[in-house]
């Protein structure tokens, strides 16, 4: 018994060292420039764009287009300028444009109806082919989803997607970056996802390098049909494996892992992160589900199409102000009103998609063509495609991450230089879930790269 005690005490000690080796390695740099973009964000700017958005009436898709002061296209067109005057701003920062595509068939849009979102393109310095996106839907709705009439305000869902949009676009603007930033107001959400599919279906056409989707769909309320009010928490939620996974790539990731690892966790992984860093006073729940249960936002024509994308939203919904004719009934107010926004709440929600987008425009694009071996090995070695320094003038290098199977967020870390291959001695395998980030010279990372298909940010 006592040399199975010492015996045990060794390996103990020997576990422990590697451990705080591990940790003592485990460093971010932290970035003023984020938390100066997170102060930026105003609260009142917000309020005043989601006031302006309700009073619309209705941004129903199939309503009134002609009018300057109600309806989907007096809303598109004042978004449209609201960008123009960000832009004019910053010098012309910013490209700004109408995305329109005439659907007709659909059960939600059975006549021929023009679906027009907005586009801002901030252009990055020296990788403007890579793209990181904010997205919040324009259109509105009542009870019955084919009413283009009824007054229909759309406060929460989803006048605060689109007013954190803007008012990202005015914060960030002020700045320059080595990646492209989208802001995209998108139209026909509740008609079908139209504006997602539009835009997603061009980017892939035009070769668009897309790193990141931040679909931001119901950010302003806090307070819950469950009796819950909560200004501290928000849901980040993330699809498993991709959509596009060939059955070849599903046979690899059976005995290699990758479940939980797709590009969308691990987005949602860096976003919560960057909740921890920068943002006072707020927890994201990142949660392993496309989106709520049985339900859909605009992020999914990314994922269809294989990019990273997540849905930002509130912890508690409202589900009497979701899709609701405006009236009261046995005591109860139905509608989505002004009166159910949290502005402060909207901000800080905004305020962690500004920090999120700067963090990964500014980094280095993350890694390519991750691959990992080690089998029957004390050692695990990765390898990865070195990036394009012109592209990356600010890679300073790589960072290799690891975390136990069973740990939702990455644990331990190692700054490994500007290299393309690294083998982390008395590190087995089968015991960890591995990944790579680039890091530029003064600390900004990407988000981690899972190795294989699973976890590809593509190209």
């Amino acid at each position: 018994m006592k040399h199975f005690h010492v015996a045990s005490v060794m390996l103990a000690l020997s576990l422990t060292s590697t451990m705080s080796l591990a940790q003592s390695t485990t460093d971010y740099q932290d970035q003023a420039k984020l938390h100066d973009i997170a102060k930026a964000v105003s609260p009142e700017r917000i309020e005043a764009d989601i006031r302006t958005l309700v009073g619309f009436g209705t941004r129903h898709t199939l309503s009134e287009t002609e009018s300057d002061t109600q309806g989907i296209g007096a809303a598109r067109r004042w978004i449209k300028n609201e960008f123009e005057q960000i832009s004019q701003a910053c010098g012309g920062c910013l490209e700004v444009y109408f995305q329109a595509k005439t659907i007709s068939g659909e059960t939600r849009i059975p006549d021929a109806t023009e679906v027009v979102s907005v586009i801002a393109v901030q252009r990055g310095s020296h990788d403007p082919n890579r793209y990181v996106l904010m997205s919040g839907d324009i259109d509105s709705r009542v009870s019955d989803v084919m009413n283009s009439t009824s007054i229909s305000p759309g406060a929460n869902d989803n006048a605060s997607g689109v007013a954190g949009t803007l008012e990202a676009a005015r914060v960030l603007s002020k700045y320059k970056f080595n990646g492209s930033i989208v802001y995209a107001a998108l139209a026909g959400e509740e008609q079908g996802l139209f504006g997602g599919k539009i835009l997603a279906e061009q980017a892939q056409k035009d070769g668009w390098r897309i790193k990141a989707v931040l679909n931001n769909d119901m950010i302003g309320n806090i307070e819950g049909i469950n009796g819950v009010i909560n200004n501290t928490t928000a849901r980040i939620f993330a699809e498993g494996t991709r959509q596009t996974e060939t059955p070849e790539e599903a046979r690899v990731r059976r005995f290699t892992g990758g479940e939980v690892d797709s590009p969308s966790r691990n987005l949602a992984r860096y976003i919560d992160l960057m909740a921890d860093r920068y943002i006072p006073n707020l927890d994201t729940m990142v949660i392993y589900r496309l989106d709520r249960f049985g339900r859909g936002g605009h992020h999914r024509p990314f994922n269809d199409l294989g990019y990273p994308g997540v849905r930002i939203m509130e912890t508690n919904e409202n589900y009497n102000r979701q899709h609701q004719d405006i009236r009261s009934e046995n005591g109860i107010d139905y509608g989505d009103t002004i009166e159910g926004v949290n502005f402060e709440y909207a901000a800080k929600l905004t305020a962690l998609n500004a920090v999120s987008l700067a963090g990964m425009a500014w980094a280095p694009a993350p890694p390519a063509k991750v691959e990992i071996n080690g089998a029957v090995k004390p050692s695990t070695t990765l390898n990865w495609q070195a990036l394009d320094p012109k592209q990356n003038p600010q890679l300073k290098g790589y960072k290799i991450y690891w975390r136990y199977t069973d740990a939702p967020q990455w644990q331990f870390s190692r700054f490994v230089g500007n290299v393309n291959s690294y083998t982390l001695d008395n590190i087995v395998i089968d015991n960890y879930f591995f990944g790579v980030a680039s890091v530029s010279q003064d600390g900004a990372e990407s988000p981690v790269v899972f190795p294989g298909a699973a976890g590809a940010f593509g190209e």
